[in-house]
This record gives C-alpha cells, sequence and structure tokens, in this order.
C-alpha cells in the first residue's frame, strides 16, 4: 500500500487540533523520525463557531473549513481530518466540495464501539452537536443506544468545554462533570463517549477518570492506517 499524507483541518480548537497531532505521532509504529507519517496542519482559527452556526445565531463554517481544506490538498494532502465532532454537522456539504476524502470521525466512533459489542452509551458533546442530531445519524444503524445529559446539564457541559478547557483554566470546578458522567453510568452508559475534541484535552488536565471513547484516538488510528501505516 502506498503511503499517504495526512491534512489536519485545525483550529477547532487548537488544543485538541495538538492533541490529535500528538495521537497519531504516538500511535504510529515507527523506529526512527523517517518512518512517521507526513502531516499538513492548518490551524485555522478563522472558522466560526460551529454550535453558535447550528443553533442559527451564528456565521456557517462551512466556507472556512472549506478554504483549509482546498489549501491543505494544494500543499500535498492526501486525504483530511477534523479535529471537531460539531464540524462533522457539515461534513456532507464540506465533502460535496472537497476532492480528496475526508474521515468520518462519527462514523468511526460508531464502528469502533460496535467491535467493542456496546449496545448503549453516554455522549458528552457540545449542544450544536446534540442538537444537529450529529451522532444519531450514524449510531442508528449500528443499534447503538445514546443517552444524554439533561438541559441543566448540557449548560455544565458547555462550560467545561468552553470556560475550562478552551479558556486554559487550571483550576476549574469538575465536580459537576463528574456527577453526570456517575449518571449517565448508572442508567446503563458502558462507556463515556468523549463526543467533542476538547473533553479528552479536559480529561487529561483535570485528572478525570471514567471509562470514556476518546474520538481523537479513534481517528487518529483510523488516518494511520488510512495513510498506509501501522498503529502501536
Amino acid at each position: 500500500m502506498s503511503k499517504k499524507a495526512i491534512g489536519i483541518i485545525g483550529g477547532m480548537g487548537p488544543m485538541a487540533t495538538a492533541e490529535l497531532f500528538r495521537q497519531i505521532i504516538a500511535n504510529t509504529k515507527s523506529d526512527s523520525d523517517q518512518e512517521h507519517i507526513r502531516i499538513y496542519i492548518d490551524n485555522n482559527t478563522r472558522i466560526p463557531d460551529r454550535t453558535a452556526a447550528i443553533l442559527g445565531c451564528g456565521e456557517s463554517p462551512v466556507a472556512e473549513i472549506v478554504d483549509s481544506a482546498k489549501k491543505l490538498e494544494s500543499i500535498g494532502a492526501d486525504f483530511l481530518i477534523m479535529p471537531c465532532n460539531t464540524s462533522h454537522y457539515f461534513l456532507e456539504d464540506i465533502q460535496s466540495k472537497v476532492d480528496i476524502k475526508i474521515l468520518n470521525m462519527i462514523s468511526l466512533t460508531a464502528q469502533e464501539l460496535r467491535s467493542r459489542g456496546i449496545k448503549k452509551a453516554g455522549l458528552l458533546a457540545t449542544t450544536g452537536t446534540i442538537c444537529g442530531l450529529a451522532y444519531e445519524k450514524y449510531f442508528e444503524p449500528f443499534g447503538i443506544e445514546l443517552l444524554y445529559p439533561d438541559s441543566r446539564e448540557q449548560e455544565a457541559v458547555m462550560s467545561f468545554i468552553y470556560s475550562g478547557v478552551k479558556a486554559g483554566a487550571k483550576n476549574y470546578d469538575v465536580s459537576e462533570i463528574n456527577r453526570i458522567v456517575d449518571r449517565l453510568t448508572a442508567s446503563g452508559a458502558e462507556t463515556i463517549i468523549l463526543g467533542c475534541t476538547e473533553l479528552p484535552v479536559g480529561k487529561t488536565m483535570y485528572g478525570l477518570s471514567f471509562p470514556s471513547t476518546d474520538t481523537l484516538e479513534v481517528l487518529a488510528k483510523a488516518a494511520i492506517r488510512e495513510a498506509g501505516y501501522d498503529c502501536v
């Protein structure tokens, strides 16, 4: 299989972009610098907020994402990945405007859970991802039931993402996030999907410990295989 270069449409947000890059490197089987994958990154922080766009109170991110995609393709990327779950609401529109393949992180996550025999999962994600039904579209065919935070809990999830992780708040109170996870687990969730790419960053940043599925890790490993390399 010929080797391929990866293009990362970044900036959604910058820490999630850096974490995806780190995970690709950490999960690639290699013995030297030269055995790693060539990766192009556009940390495009001009991309408008995806949740605001889905909720009808912000500009669409599609034009900026497509601009990044085309720039990455022009410099040598053979396929693309987006470290942002919410942006996958717009995936079909974006893909229609781009010539190279974009890996679908949400569909890949559904396939990962099916391979593990999981039937019920809790979903922590942005309000845009949840209201846009981005996960239902890809999880329903696999028969995986999704459990969600209630409206008050969802506000706490958004605060954790925006006021905690994105803001780089070192002393953010994570007690409410732990309570939400406990409730979802008690309701039958076999795993908690970290359905916003800031959440794996936040889980590490704040030392959280609970059974989870890291969508960034799923995407990183899929990208490694798509590029023609082996995972560790």
